[in-house]
């Protein structure tokens, strides 16, 4: 529908277009006075040909105002086309309105539909003819593709045909297959059964250890384990136990002939070399031909045999088994090897161990008998372990054998060890060892890849020996030398009269150190002094190496014997033994020292005074302290144990007095009877040093500083007195400028470091001013309404009571504070000079 309306739509349109085309083209024919032909003038149109019409293309108008002169042109062609009439001019003359020009309109329409009609009826006819022409080739094909049909449906049954015959044949095929491959699989399983009686003859006939150098009994051997393993990997087989239990008879008698064959070999050679050996002196390089070149020319079959055993028991099964059985075959290799070689090789080696240790170098010289004789049997071990490579694989139960050839080296060892007392003998022992014969995990890691000697594991128990000697050793010097020293009067004495010598000296050049403190602030010799450790090459070893060593040559003689011998013992132990039984050693040894030093500072106290005896504990223990830094012993933790002897006594008493369940004396024994008693096995050395030096310091500068203000703290001057006051004030000042230069004098003869001489007179001189804040305090409570305190600006009289400030500033000149502020300005880059104080009254 919606076509059928736009084409009256366009109709409409176009007729309304034509009627304007023409309404203008009457204007333009009135205007131009141009005359319309008359349709009886126009030639008449000749008979239309038969078939379709000329195809023309019209001029289609570009717009509405176009229309016009597109209507004219084709009106002109069709007037040109001979037999043609142009039917639009027909009876155009009569058309007057719209109306008139619709209904000539529809008469021209009729006119040409009339006119153009026969055309199309030919057209038809010959399509009609086309169609039957068609027809009949449809029908020429329908029959073709029949006949084509029942070609395909043969061919296909013929195809079933030929599939069903090839799936039969197939079939056919597939069982012949089967059929063979099942007369392979009893041919091969079959063949293992073959295998038994061939195998069984060649084995048990006469003189089969002769086959074993032959090549073909390798194969022999490889069948057997194919054997073994068919066997167990069909136990359903109905005789298959049996033969596996007869073919594992047979391996086992094999390699019982290798075995044989390999231990009869070793005999032989070293048969030979040993008559030779015997029959002749031979020189060392005769001998080394002898003892290693025979071996290791037979080496590669020794090792072909050694093999086919090796590889048969390198997993043994379960205890009692097959797999233990080879295993302890090749055991038997190994120590029939072992036997063999150690047969020839130990005299050798023990007559050359004696014949160094009855050289005169060597006779009773530790180190030099034991660089000797450890050097010799480590290149025999090096030698036999090459040898050992040669004739097995890998080195299972080498270092066995390696121990049984340094038995020897052992033997005159350890007898020397046992009985040597000199400990630095022992220590240059352990050196030796250490740094020759010893790796680090790393190298020793690296030998185990690459498969050569570790030598550090053979070395071993020697380096263990000498170890132990030297703990028992150092544990004993500690407790003669140290824990047991008694000076003797003299020797005290001695060490006071070389204190009081440089006092003396001191007090000489009083003057001249006094103006040097105040210019110099370069420190004297450090005290405490820096351990000095050295790397040191004493030409003992021939290789050079550089051994850690203690610089004991720098101890000076005004060192405490004790102080000087622990130094030593740590210096000599260190790193020679165990970590943990150092530090167990070490905070022995300090314990012992710190202990001695105690002692000898109560002796000097009595022989010299309160002072000195202080000095002296402070230097040694400031000197043990800096000293065993270098040493870096860790702290070991305490034995706690509890004593209940103290208890058991206890009641054992009270059962024997009848008064066990009395309870006045278990009142009386609760306080500590029947408690048990905490022992402490060992304490934490560096606490208990730091401890004492502690408490020797805070006696020290306390003592010092109440010797100075003694006159502050009299009966007079605690009734604050006035006069007695100030007699107390100018005392202590007096005082204060006598033990100044006392104290000076004494520090500089105990110690040598400017910081910590220093360190202790700013103790000293604030405990003074303390004390002197106190008594003021007290003395400014109590004193008159019209008292006044004198400060040195108030240009007071001296023999008046200063206040504390003034007095600070007093004392601080006196002590000479300032040379110390002067010093650590130098060490810290400060340029403060001045001691601040604060809270003075």
């Amino acid at each position: 529908m919606s076509l059928k309306y736009q084409a009256i739509i366009e109709g409409d349109l176009y007729c309304n277009m034509a009627w304007s085309a023409l309404i203008g083209s009457q204007e333009s024919h009135q205007a131009d006075s141009v005359q319309v032909e008359d349709p009886q003038d126009m030639p008449k149109i000749s008979k239309p040909s038969v078939g379709p019409p000329t195809a023309t293309v019209t001029r289609r108008a570009k717009s509405y105002s176009d229309f016009y002169v597109a209507a004219r042109s084709q009106l002109r062609r069709e007037a040109a086309e001979p037999g043609k009439i142009p039917l639009l001019t027909t009876g155009v003359a009569a058309v007057k309105t719209e109306v008139e020009f619709r209904e000539w309109l529809g008469k021209l329409e009729e006119e040409l539909l009339e006119a153009t009609h026969g055309d199309y009826m030919i057209y038809h006819e010959q399509l009609i003819a086309s169609q039957s022409h068609i027809d009949t080739m449809l029908e020429n094909v329908s029959e073709t593709i029949t006949l084509l049909t029942s070609i395909t449906e043969s061919f296909e049954s013929v195809q079933e045909q030929t599939s069903t015959f090839q799936d039969r044949s197939q079939d056919v095929l597939t069982e012949e297959q089967h059929t063979s491959r099942l007369a392979d699989d009893i041919n091969e399983n079959l063949r293992f059964y073959d295998y038994l009686d061939p195998i069984s003859r060649k084995l048990n006939a006469p003189g089969a250890g002769q086959l074993v150098r032959e090549k073909e009994f390798a194969e022999t051997l490889l069948n057997l384990d194919r054997c073994l393993k068919y066997m167990e990997a069909h136990p359903d087989h109905n005789e298959s136990p049996t033969y596996r239990s007869r073919y594992r008879l047979l391996l086992t008698r094999a390699l019982s002939l290798l075995r044989t064959q390999f231990l009869t070999s070793l005999r032989e050679i070293a048969s030979e070399v040993s008559k030779r050996i015997t029959d002749r002196q031979l020189n060392d390089t005769t001998m080394s031909a002898l003892l290693y070149g025979k071996f290791k020319v037979a080496a590669p079959e020794l090792k072909r045999l050694g093999q086919e055993i090796q590889k048969r028991g390198a997993h043994p099964e379960e205890a009692g088994g097959p797999g233990a059985e080879y295993q302890n075959m090749l055991h038997e290799l190994y120590q029939g090897y072992a036997a063999t070689r150690g047969k020839l090789i130990l005299p050798l080696v023990r007559k050359r161990i004696g014949e160094i240790s009855m050289a005169p170098s060597t006779a009773k010289d530790l180190p030099a008998f034991a660089r000797s004789s450890i050097s010799y049997v480590r290149s025999i071990c090096l030698d036999e372990h090459n040898l050992w490579k040669e004739c097995f694989e890998g080195d299972e139960r080498v270092y066995e054998f390696l121990e049984s050839v340094c038995e020897p080296l052992y033997d005159y060892l350890r007898p020397r060890i046992m009985h040597e007392t000199q400990l630095t003998k022992l220590c240059e022992l352990c050196t030796l060892i250490q740094t020759r014969y010893t790796q680090d995990q790393e190298e020793t890691a690296e030998l185990n890849e690459t498969g050569q000697l570790d030598f550090s594991v053979l070395i071993q128990p020697t380096l263990e020996d000498a170890q132990s000697r030297l703990v028992f050793r150092t544990q004993a010097i500690v407790q003669e030398e140290i824990a047991n020293y008694r000076p003797k009067r003299e020797d005290i004495d001695r060490f006071i009269q070389r204190h009081s010598a440089a006092t003396s000296s001191n007090m000489r050049s009083d003057k001249a150190s006094i103006s040097s403190r105040k210019v110099s602030s370069t420190p004297m010799t450090p005290l405490p002094k820096t351990p000095i450790v050295v790397d040191r090459d004493d030409g003992y070893f021939d290789s050079g190496e550089a051994t850690w060593s203690y610089d004991t040559d720098s101890f000076p003689d005004s060192w405490y014997p004790t102080l000087r011998k622990a130094i030593w013992l740590l210096s000599r132990i260190y790193r020679l033994v165990n970590s943990a039984v150092f530090d167990d050693l070490a905070h022995g040894i300090v314990h012992q020292t710190t202990t001695s030093l105690l002692q000898a500072s109560s002796q000097v106290t009595s022989r010299a005074s309160t002072i000195d005896g202080q000095l002296f504990l402070m230097k040694h223990l400031l000197i043990l302290k800096s000293q065993i830094v270098a040493f870096d012993f860790e702290y070991v933790t305490p034995e706690v144990t509890f004593d209940f002897s103290n208890l058991t006594n206890t009641f054992w008493e009270l059962r024997e007095r009848g008064a066990l369940f009395n309870p006045r004396n278990l009142l009386r024994l609760m306080g500590g009877g029947l408690l048990p008693r905490v022992v402490e096995n060992m304490l934490d050395a560096k606490a208990e040093l730091d401890g004492r030096l502690r408490t020797v310091i805070n006696d020290f500068t306390n003592g010092f500083a109440s010797r100075i203000t003694a006159d502050l703290t009299k009966t007079g001057v605690r009734k604050h007195a006035s006069h007695a006051a100030t007699e107390a004030v100018q005392s202590v000042r007096n005082a204060v400028k006598k033990e100044a230069v006392f104290l000076r004098k004494n520090l500089d003869n105990y110690l040598d470091d400017v910081r910590t001489k220093e360190t202790l007179v700013v103790a000293i001189y604030e405990q003074v001013i303390q004390n002197y804040e106190l008594f003021y305090e007290a003395f400014d409570n109590k004193r008159n309404v019209h008292g006044k305190a004198v400060s040195a600006s108030d240009g007071g009289e001296e023999d008046e009571v200063w206040d504390p400030d003034t007095f600070a500033d007093w004392a601080g000149e006196v002590f000479d504070i300032g040379k110390g502020q002067a010093y650590e300005a130098g060490e810290d880059g400060d340029g403060s000079r001045t001691i601040s104080r604060a809270g003075s009254v």
